[in-house]
């Protein structure tokens, strides 16, 4: 007969106890950890979700904009935050998306979105996104032409270039360049067709032969020719079409009469608008223009041949620029001065429609923006011409969308005091230094600021205003109808 040991039977307790402790910590642990990632793979799926959630808020925004344009209140009352709800595929509800719009600034088509999703499992699993939607405008190039276009020797541009005619460039280009022929017949020299952007640039020369050139025209293949064309050079591409810019004018005047500046015919030459950094400008009437030298004539035959360049004005009045910035008139326009901080634009234009009674803008004097991040934006638009007279500053600086409708951008042609001819034919003034363009250019016939005898601007330089694709000018051209996304981003919350 054996005693049991109470030391013993006590130590074996104390070893259960321990054990059943750990035991306990190690599935309560475990428990807790499973909890955790439970709750956590719920959670990381509720954002996951959210996020999906919230890109369909997008997709819903851009799906109204596309049906009405111009209503950034998504149908409802008031500015917004405006919450939709978010319906699975079996129509119920599982989340909802809260969308808040903020409108374009005056003329532009920018329209910036942010779209918060959430689950009704988790509403604080929030994710937001937020985009920016807008519509390119005609302005997309540094020059668009309807027409066949040659750029000269002192030609400089930093933005893509199309024209829907064949393109000699013997400049630089630093940007596409692009035609919508395949081939022309170069109207400045004889000889067979040659492509549809080619160069007179001789290889490995700055010099150009002004002769047709074989290795610019088909069959030859077509050469890279960096020297001129830094980022190549693309045809045949597809036609623009400038014929909607005549609705846009007459739109352009009824927005101007209901709510903007509109000037009737002048009963004499036209107006000035001299544009200030106010937010003002002055107006004049123009009653007569520079005559020309003596001697000096339209040698060209241009119906349309002046000094365009103003000899005496009135001044009528100080006007503020209106709200939704647009200005026209039913006449002739000179425009100078700066802006900043505004969007304007400047239209001449007389309805109906006739070829002899279509007006024209002229810029001889600096017009110039105070701020180049998009905040100054300026258009021209005229029904004929954009011209830069004779008695024009020998360093001109324009800045703006400047388009002819029906007509050229340009300097006609003055005769130098070197023809003979006349007593100093057009005087000094037909040699002008340099004209630089910043913005683009929209031209339906051939454009010009110099000539092969050496008149006009020596040097051009045209650099593209790449603020003007998505925040143009007031009414101006819309090369689409389509709201783009051209910016998306997961904002952190």
């Amino acid at each position: 007969m054996f005693k049991k040991n109470k030391k013993q039977n006590g130590f074996l307790l104390i070893g259960v106890l321990v054990f059943a402790a750990v035991s306990i910590v190690t599935i309560t642990a475990f428990v807790s950890w499973a909890t955790t990632s439970s709750k956590l793979a719920r959670r990381v799926q509720s954002r996951e979700s959210a996020l999906q959630i919230a890109e369909a808020g997008i997709e819903y925004s851009r799906w109204y904009l596309a049906h009405y344009q111009t209503d950034y209140t998504l149908g409802n009352v008031g500015a917004g935050p405006y919450i939709y709800p978010f319906n699975d595929k079996d129509g119920n509800q599982i989340g909802t998306y809260t969308l808040t719009v903020t409108p374009p600034p005056t003329g532009s088509t920018l329209v910036k979105v942010k779209s918060t999703g959430a689950t009704l499992a988790d509403p604080t699993a929030t994710r937001s996104i937020n985009v920016n939607l807008a519509i390119p405008s005609l302005a997309k190039y540094s020059v668009l032409a309807n027409a066949d276009m040659r750029f000269g020797e002192g030609t400089i541009v930093y933005g893509p270039i199309h024209s829907n005619g064949g393109i000699r460039f013997d400049g630089v280009i630093w940007n596409q360049i692009t035609s919508s022929k395949t081939s022309y017949d170069d109207p400045d020299h004889s000889g067979a067709v040659e492509f549809g952007v080619h160069t007179h640039v001789n290889t490995g020369s700055t010099s150009v032969n002004n002769s047709f050139r074989p290795a610019e025209a088909p069959p030859s293949t077509v050469a890279n020719r960096s020297d001129v064309f830094k980022a190549g050079r693309t045809f045949p591409v597809p036609a623009v079409d400038f014929a909607g810019i005549t609705n846009d004018l007459a739109t352009i005047k009824t927005q101007a009469i209901a709510s903007g500046r509109y000037f009737a015919a002048s009963g004499y030459q036209g107006y000035q608008i001299i544009l200030k950094t106010n937010d003002t400008f002055d107006l004049y009437r123009v009653t007569s223009l520079s005559a020309p030298p003596s001697g000096c004539s339209d040698v060209t035959s241009d119906s349309t041949w002046g000094t365009w360049s103003i000899g005496a004005k009135t001044f009528l009045a100080n006007y503020a620029i209106p709200a939704n910035g647009l200005i026209f008139a039913e006449d002739n326009i000179w425009v100078e001065g700066q802006i900043s901080s505004a969007r304007v634009t400047i239209a001449a234009a007389r309805f109906p429609d006739t070829v002899a009674t279509r007006k024209n803008i002229t810029v001889n004097n600096d017009l110039k923006y105070t701020n180049y991040d998009g905040t100054d934006v300026l258009s021209l638009i005229a029904q004929n011409n954009i011209n830069v007279g004779l008695f024009s500053d020998t360093n001109l600086q324009i800045d703006g969308a400047l388009v002819a409708q029906n007509g050229r951008i340009g300097r006609y042609y003055y005769d130098p005091p070197t023809n003979g001819g006349g007593t100093n034919r057009c005087g000094v003034n037909v040699y002008r230094n340099s004209i630089s363009l910043y913005g683009m250019l929209g031209t339906n016939g051939r454009y010009g600021f110099a000539y092969t005898d050496g008149t006009g601007y020596d040097d051009r330089t045209i650099t593209y205003d790449t603020n003007l694709l998505y925040a143009p000018p007031p009414n101006f051209p819309l090369a689409s109808d389509k709201y783009q996304i051209i910016l998306w981003e997961e904002l952190e919350n």
